[in-house]
C-alpha cells in the first residue's frame, strides 16, 4: 500500500480506544498482533515506545534502528530494532505522507523550563513512567522513542527544525509487534513548539488480535 497524503477512514479491526491529549498508555502486545494509532486530528505527535515483555532491558532502539534501516525515517515494511539489535516493531501499514521522526528524545520537565513552560508541565517522560507504573513495571528506563508523525526538518548544514505535523485528520500507522512486547504510547503535551499543530489532541488505537 503507498502512502496517502489525503484523510482515510480508520481501519475496521476492531473497538478503538481513545488516548486523551497529554496522557500515556502501556500495553501487552503478543508477537503477530497489531496496534494502528489513529491522528484522530491530524496534528498530534505520539511518542512510542516498546520493550521485550520478558526483559524490559531490551528496548527498541532509534539509534540502532537507524543504523539497520539504514535511513532516518521508517516506512512501510521497515523493521525497528531493539538494543541488542533484535526485530521488535515492523510499519505494515502508513496512510499519512510517512513523516515520523526517530532524533528527537522524548520531552521532559527539563525541557519545559528550558523553553519557560509551567511548573509541572505534562511531558512524555513522566507518562511513560506512568503508564508502565499502571501495569505494574517500574524502574524501566526512557528511551529514544519512535516520534510518530513528528515533523522534523534536516537541512543540508546539520540543522534541524521543528514543524508541525503533515499527516491528516484520520491517517493512521499500523505496527506489528516482532516479539512479545510492551507498547507505550504518549499524546505528546509539547505546546511551545509547533510540533503539534495548534496543540495537543486526543487520538485512538485499535488493537487486533
Amino acid at each position: 500500500m503507498q502512502n496517502a497524503t489525503t484523510a482515510q477512514p480508520a481501519p475496521d479491526h476492531g473497538a478503538a480506544v481513545t488516548l486523551p491529549a497529554r496522557k500515556g498508555k502501556a500495553l501487552f502486545l503478543t508477537e503477530g498482533q497489531h496496534i494502528t494509532i489513529v491522528n484522530r486530528f491530524g496534528s498530534q505527535v505520539v511518542d512510542t515506545w516498546a520493550f521485550n515483555r520478558s526483559d524490559i532491558n531490551e528496548f527498541m532502539s532509534m539509534e540502532h534502528s537507524r543504523a539497520a534501516m539504514l535511513k532516518l525515517s521508517p516506512a512501510i515494511g521497515d523493521t525497528m530494532v531493539t538494543n541488542y539489535r533484535r526485530p521488535i516493531l515492523t510499519i505494515v501499514e502508513d496512510t499519512t505522507p510517512g513523516i515520523h521522526d526517530t532524533l528527537i528524545a522524548a520531552c521532559d520537565r527539563y525541557r519545559y523550563q528550558q523553553l519557560g513552560g509551567r511548573e509541572g508541565h505534562e511531558n512524555c517522560t513522566d507518562n511513560l513512567a506512568i503508564a508502565l507504573g499502571e501495569i505494574g513495571i517500574e524502574g524501566a528506563v526512557t528511551p529514544s522513542p519512535l516520534n510518530l508523525f513528528m515533523n522534523i526538518e534536516t537541512a543540508s548544514d546539520g540543522r534541524i527544525a521543528f514543524l508541525a505535523p503533515v499527516s491528516a485528520p484520520g491517517q493512521y500507522v499500523t505496527l506489528r509487534a516482532e516479539m512479545d512486547l510492551i507498547l507505550a504510547l504518549s499524546a505528546c503535551p509539547q505546546d511551545l513548539l509547533p510540533v503539534n499543530g495548534l496543540g495537543p489532541t486526543d487520538v485512538d488505537f485499535i488493537v487486533q488480535p
